[in-house]
């Protein structure tokens, strides 16, 4: 399996202050130890650069996500993105445009996507996207 994970996951697994005790945290810890495969987009190293502070920390991310592979959207994909968020929003889904864009690299790519977030979950009704859920979750 290759996994897409979503900055929701990435800042519970990267707080030092609280030790995240979520089955997504916990997904990720096994993917990295060789579970699976672990790939990001620049849009979340992009949000997790914002949404920590200080330069070491800073340093860590860049230098953590410097080992994974790195999704490129294309014009296609903006596009794509773009008629999912559509599709979403006729359905009563409000999906943000960031979240839109990672949706749709999942689909092209055939990635499961691994967020605590539940939107995606309620967008994978309506399009083609696979939500990662703990074993044995409904």
């Amino acid at each position: 399996m290759t996994l897409l994970v979503d900055t929701s996951v990435w800042s519970l697994a990267l707080r030092r202050d609280v030790r995240a005790t979520v089955p997504e945290v916990d997904a990720l810890r096994d993917a990295l130890l060789g579970g699976a495969i672990v790939v990001t987009t620049g849009l979340v190293l992009q949000e997790l650069l914002q949404g920590f502070s200080g330069p070491n920390v800073r340093t860590q991310i860049i230098d953590r996500f410097t080992a994974l592979a790195l999704l490129q959207p294309e014009r296609d994909d903006h596009i794509a993105a773009a008629d999912l968020r559509n599709t979403c929003r006729r359905a009563g889904v409000q999906l943000g445009t960031i979240d839109a864009l990672l949706a749709r690299l999942c689909i092209r790519h055939d990635l499961t996507l691994l967020t605590t977030d539940g939107d995606f979950a309620l967008a994978g009704r309506y399009v083609p996207l696979r939500v990662w859920s703990a074993p044995g979750a409904g």
